[in-house]
């Protein structure tokens, strides 16, 4: 084999995982990183909520704040509909030039959505209101869909940089939307821990 064909085989094994393939597909960065942070994001939730009880599951900082357990279910609810966000972009035929549209980087995307010193008040349809039963059933649906997704993650060749969904700051790809998805359960663990840092926050007897 001549050296320079050789060269540039191992080139090649050495780089790949940094080029996009022919058909669109994610890199393996791109992988490992949402997968990464779909994890980091469910191992903060599950860390805060663990051994709570009913009394601290539901103590609330106001009568108009959340509790831990509405968080929770906020955090369910939005796991299977922001998730349909990327379903519905991939409908969509692929538009690689719409890439120039998009606003910010994945590392912007993230920052944007975890920063609580802007508050935003939610849609009706995202508002708590007992769509799973009880805590234990939202905690279930969270767990559920999450894990759900972070499979997808694992073996999909979908192309989900050159397919966009858009929100009101504009456009993000379907990767991005992925990475909305993670951080805005930081975002909702990141108020929880709020709650529990609270100087009523009831104490385990």
């Amino acid at each position: 084999m001549k050296p320079i064909k050789l060269l540039f085989i191992v080139a090649a094994l050495m780089l790949g995982s940094s080029f996009r393939s022919i058909n669109g597909s994610l890199t393996d960065s791109e992988r490992k990183a949402a997968i990464d942070y779909l994890k980091e994001t469910r191992g903060r939730l599950l860390k805060d909520v663990k051994g709570l009880t009913d009394e601290q599951l539901n103590f609330k900082a106001t009568p108009e704040s959340w509790s831990v357990a509405e968080c929770v279910e906020h955090i369910a609810f939005s796991e299977a509909a922001l998730f349909g966000m990327v379903e519905g972009a991939l409908k969509e035929p692929a538009n690689p030039d719409k890439r120039s549209e998009l606003k910010m980087s994945d590392d912007e995307l993230k920052s944007m959505i975890t920063n609580r010193t802007q508050k935003v008040k939610t849609q009706d349809m995202f508002e708590p209101k007992n769509q799973f039963g009880n805590y234990a059933g939202s905690l279930k649906a969270y767990t559920t869909k999450r894990d759900a997704n972070i499979n997808y993650l694992k073996t999909t060749q979908d192309d989900l940089r050159n397919h966009f969904a858009t929100l009101p700051f504009g456009a993000i790809d379907a990767y991005q939307a992925i990475i909305f998805l993670a951080g805005h359960s930081a975002r909702h663990t990141a108020q929880i821990e709020e709650v529990i840092a609270n100087a009523n926050f009831p104490k385990k007897k």
